[in-house]
Parts: structure tokens; sequence; C-alpha cells
């Protein structure tokens, strides 16, 4: 059985346990199955604008019994990367909403909206940025400050169609400062490094629905991977891919956790 090879599972949100606001088929089961097993079980989602409490909700209202501590959001993994790089107490210029806020505050920095003071600069979504916001971000930027995007997610799938992501305004930024951002999201490693560490995690299994962000994501980690073709990603896009870049395993869903049948 596949989860006999994993000690945890980091697992991405909408394509992969759910579809707006319904579960995949199967998935409440397949993750029931994993605790039941003592697999460790992260939600990891390059989305910042929700607190993990907000995304537990979520996933409990679909029936997967989630707690915020089993969340792990690039808002979090965004706030945390700021610990290496400023002092303690330092004034930090948020882009994005109340959760990145809160995620800034509760690594001891102080927010703030505007550029002077700024020792650095952390952007997530928040559909209310403007180019006010994004103009104080440019003059801190400029003068020095450190800047870290959550994600950069060019695009942000809704039930309207794909709609501008993180990746979109932090290409703005990038633009008007010539500068490059520490990213904390996946396919950089911070926020699946984070997840797994949260676990004691030593043979995570990352899971997830996307070539270019979960799967790039673990082989940028050094971890393996399951593609689930329950989303963006098929078969013969990863097909495609050098052996290198390729998960370790692909199915059609997540009950192939309580399966003893895997595609390689």
């Amino acid at each position: 059985m596949l989860l006999d090879r994993y000690d945890a599972l980091l697992l991405d949100l909408d394509g992969t346990v759910y579809r707006g606001r319904e579960a995949v088929p199967g998935a409440v089961d397949a993750v029931a199955h994993a605790r039941a097993h003592g697999i460790g079980i992260r939600f990891v989602t390059n989305n910042a604008s929700r607190s993990s409490s907000d995304v537990a909700g979520h996933l409990a209202e679909l029936g997967f019994g989630a707690s915020p501590d089993e969340v792990s959001t690039s808002a979090q993994a965004g706030a945390a990367m700021l610990v290496d790089h400023v002092p303690a107490g330092a004034t930090v210029l948020v882009l994005g909403t109340t959760a990145l806020v809160d995620g800034v505050r509760a690594r001891g920095f102080v927010p703030t909206t505007e550029a002077a003071g700024a020792a650095a600069v952390v952007q997530g979504l928040s559909q209310d940025l403007g180019w006010r916001e994004l103009a104080e971000a440019c003059v801190a930027i400029r003068a020095g400050a450190v800047w870290v995007a959550c994600n950069v997610d060019y695009t942000l799938p809704t039930e309207r169609g794909l709609l501008p992501g993180n990746g979109s305004l932090v290409a703005a930024l990038r633009a008007a400062t010539g500068a490059e951002p520490s990213v904390a999201g996946k396919p950089a490693t911070p926020l699946l490094d984070q997840a797994a560490k949260s676990l004691g995690a030593q043979r995570p299994l990352v899971v997830g629905d996307r070539l270019d962000t979960d799967i790039a994501g673990a082989v940028n980690a050094g971890m393996d991977s399951l593609l689930v073709l329950t989303g963006v990603s098929t078969r013969a896009e990863a097909d495609a891919l050098p052996p290198e870049a390729r998960p370790t395993h692909i199915a059609a869903d997540l009950s192939v956790l309580a399966s003893a049948t895997v595609h390689l």
C-alpha cells in the first residue's frame, strides 16, 4: 500500500481535496484512511488570503474534520521567512489580507501600510489591493527593504474562471523596482519544508493536481510526490516532462492512498 512508504501527507487543496464548495469524490474517505493509519496530515496551500482557521473551517464543512494546526498557508511561511532576514520587532509593510497581517504580528513584527521605516515588504493576494498600496511597497523596496512574496501564482481559479493572482501583482512590483522577491509558496520550498518540519516528518509525500506548483515544489524540496488527475495537470503533461521533473506517482484521485495499486 502506498501509505506504507510515507509518514506524512502534504496535501494541496483546490483540485486535490476539494473543488470550490465540494469535496473531490473519494477524498474525505482517503484522508480518514490515512489518519487511521497514523499518517501525519498537513493541508498545504499557496493561498495567503485566508487564515488557517478559515481553511480548517471550510475543510470541516466538507467532512475532513481538519483543525487549524493541520493547515499550512503561504502567509504563515512568508511571515516565518522574515525571521531570518530582519530583526525581531521590525516594521513590516504588509500587502495582503488580515490573515497575513496576523501572521506577521504573530512572528513579533509590527505591521504597517506605509513605506517609511519598513524593514521588509511581505506580499500576499488581497482583492482590495490597489495602486497606492503597491506604490508604498515600491518605495520601500527601492529603499532597500527585504521583499518576500507568499506565492507567485499568476492566476487565481474562481467560479468565473482564472483571475489575476498574487504573481501578477508581484510582476508589477518586479517591473517597477527591478528587484526579485524571496518566495515562500510552491514551487519554492519554504512552505513545504515548514509543513514537513511541523510534523517531524522524515518521509513526506506531497500530493497535488498541478505540475508547475505542487510537483515542481516537491522536486525542489527533494520530496516524493503524487499527481492526482482531479484538477489542472494531465498524465500526458507529466509524461512529457524530463524524468527528473516527473511526479513519483500518478493516480486518478486520492482513493489510491487506500489501494495496493499505484501507477509510476
